[in-house]
């Protein structure tokens, strides 16, 4: 028997604050043995933009097939709008946009053409205003002036626009983009956020996976890092980066005995340009090290910590640097 469509109660539920997705020790083994998701606890706050970030390998796009309906699980629980997948797939997924892995287009068709096929595949949509609703699509990721031009003529960049076009025919309670700003240019990059912050605002949830550490950090509420097929930790963006210490700065006009210091009180990764030094800060007091620069003789002119960014964190809690292939 099918599941019941989503109801009143289940937006109510959400709008209280309960999760939009929210997995338990969700497990894929592939055969061979490959462990790609390794006891997934995620959970996405209703009404957030939600940055699911990881290096090459870490298990990301594994997790969203896993929550789409596209593989099964080997063991654990995904729950998606507050039902289980994939049993409830045909009652959830009318009310998910996603862009997972590029968009499938017909080449010999043009852009409306394109997007005319996904509405008229949709069983829930209505074809009394499908025209509008794709002119209005178009126009929200600026591919009104190529809309009669065939996809197969479309730059990376404009398919991805059009995938997400399709993503948006019908108002969306989640909204799930693997890699939405791949292929663009800056300024196509900045339009993608704005219009992800745009649909934020009018309550969609947002769930982006994303190689783009600065792009989860200026567009995201909450995000989570994956490593290895492992959660890493989850939370609000700017709780993730609080806990990590910044880069100590010292600006002076000694340089190289700056420098020398620094690596005697235990600072590492020490780097010196012009008149800053920077470093990864000891762990004792910073004061202690300031002293210790000032009693050799350096003259102190600026001595703090950088605010630590996400990336910061990423290292600190993986171990590594970010791989951006993604």
């Amino acid at each position: 028997m099918d599941e019941p469509s989503a109801t009143e109660p289940d937006r109510e539920r959400e709008d209280a604050g309960e999760s939009v997705i929210a997995t338990r020790a969700l497990t894929k083994r592939y055969r061979g043995g490959q462990l790609a998701v390794d006891g997934l606890d995620l959970t996405v706050p209703a009404g957030s933009v939600f940055g699911f970030l990881g290096p090459n390998g870490s298990g990301k796009t594994t997790t969203i097939r896993m929550l789409m309906g596209l593989i099964e699980p080997t063991s654990g629980t995904a729950r998606v709008l507050g039902r289980p997948m994939p049993r409830a797939a045909r009652a959830v997924l009318p009310h998910v946009g996603a862009l997972i892995e590029g968009p499938a287009l017909y080449g010999f068709l043009s852009g409306r053409d394109n997007l005319l096929r996904y509405d008229a595949a949709d069983p829930t949509s209505d074809p009394r205003t499908r025209r509008a609703r794709v002119a209005a699509a178009l126009d929200r990721v600026g591919l009104t002036a190529a809309a009669t031009k065939k996809a197969k003529a479309y730059s990376l960049g404009m398919k991805q626009r059009l995938g997400l076009a399709a993503a948006l025919l019908q108002p969306r309670r989640l909204l799930v983009l693997d890699e939405p700003t791949n292929g663009l240019d800056p300024q196509g990059m900045r339009e993608i956020r704005s219009l992800v912050r745009e649909l934020a605002s009018d309550g969609t949830t947002v769930f982006l996976s994303s190689h783009l550490l600065d792009e989860i950090e200026q567009v995201c509420t909450h995000a989570a890092v994956m490593a290895q097929g492992r959660l890493i930790t989850q939370g609000p963006v700017s709780d993730l980066a609080a806990g990590t210490r910044g880069r100590l700065i010292v600006t002076t006009p000694d340089p190289g005995e700056a420098a020398r210091v620094l690596k005697e009180q235990g600072a590492s990764d020490v780097v010196t340009e012009d008149d800053k030094v920077t470093a990864e800060p000891p762990d004792r007091d910073l004061a202690d090290v300031n002293a210790a620069l000032v009693s050799a003789g350096v003259r102190v002119r600026g001595f703090g910590l950088q605010r630590a960014s996400l990336e910061d964190a990423f290292v600190a809690l993986t171990g590594e640097g970010f791989d951006v292939a993604g």
